[in-house]
């Protein structure tokens, strides 16, 4: 079974269990389902929770819901993108939730799946889709991108600093021969690189910002952010919670404004005064704990 670690666990359950201990009858929504990870301790924990269970990846549902089998009276599963929490909560005839839970980016399950595309360490199709039978490729955005918008994606979706010399080395070799693989374009960012004064570690970390500004692109996830950071008050009861896991400098920007705009327009009664990160004892037993960055809201 493929297997994940949640990042800020015990930190996630304890922001919400706040708002969630206060009522009779809780119902909390996680957004990025996962592998159910921050599910099941909150399920455990509360043991009259309801939950409703969004993902955009029907792997990780089926996945998920193995897991979560003993639980499985308390869950409504959804297949949807996260942007259309207020669909799922309004299907269920709820006004509103007690807690939202959004714990973004891609999760090691996808990351390990090397059919998916994610990542580079092992050759496979340039898809990056996090629901495969909806939308196009990384392989077709390249094949339409131009290499002006390109190094736009790489630096706004990854903070890129060589966007544009690595664009306009991926658009020739696109123009030439086709990128449709993960080796093909990890090779293509290593031999642009290899001409500078670069090394080992800058040209992986280059590779790795180049993928995940792709995957970014392919599956809109700034656009579907923004789209969810609007709704999310109106999805909250008064006093209810909502906390928020980011992994890139644009997604926590987005996050940030959006609450500290909600706080002075009078729509939440608090939000965090600063970004909450893993201890060093987490980062070291989970490295993908290290970028994180956890905001939370109260309605």
């Amino acid at each position: 079974m493929a297997t994940h670690i949640p990042v800020a666990l015990n930190r996630c359950v304890e922001l919400l269990s706040v708002s969630i201990s206060k009522s009779n009858s809780p119902v909390a929504v996680d957004a990025t389902l996962g592998l159910g990870g921050h599910s099941a301790l909150l399920l455990s924990t509360f043991p009259n929770l309801k939950l409703i269970a969004i993902d955009r990846d029907p792997t990780a549902i089926e996945i998920a819901k193995e897991r979560l089998a003993k639980f499985e009276s308390r869950i409504t599963y959804v297949n949807k993108t996260y942007d259309l929490i207020d669909e799922a909560i309004a299907q269920l005839n709820l006004p509103a939730v007690n807690a939202i839970l959004f714990d973004l980016g891609v999760s090691s399950m996808q990351l390990d799946q090397a059919q998916r595309g994610f990542s580079y360490s092992q050759t496979a199709p340039l898809d990056m889709r996090m629901n495969p039978q909806h939308g196009q490729s990384a392989a077709a955005l390249l094949s339409k991108v131009t290499e002006t918008k390109l190094a736009a994606l790489l630096k706004e979706n990854a903070d890129e600093p060589r966007a544009v010399r690595l664009a306009r080395a991926i658009m020739q070799t696109q123009q030439r021969t086709p990128i449709e693989s993960t080796r093909a374009l990890a090779d293509v960012v290593r031999d642009a690189l290899d001409q500078t004064d670069c090394d080992e570690d800058e040209i992986v970390l280059s590779i790795r910002r180049v993928f995940q500004a792709l995957r970014i692109a392919v599956n809109d996830e700034f656009g579907a952010l923004d789209s969810l950071l609007s709704q999310i008050p109106h999805c909250l009861r008064p006093g209810g919670r909502v906390a928020i896991l980011t992994f890139h400098s644009g997604e926590d920007r987005r996050v940030k404004q959006a609450f500290k705009a909600g706080l002075a327009a009078g729509v939440y009664s608090s939000v965090t005064d600063t970004v909450i990160r893993a201890t060093p004892e987490e980062q070291h037993s989970n490295p993908r704990s290290a970028p994180a960055k956890l905001r939370f809201a109260v309605r």
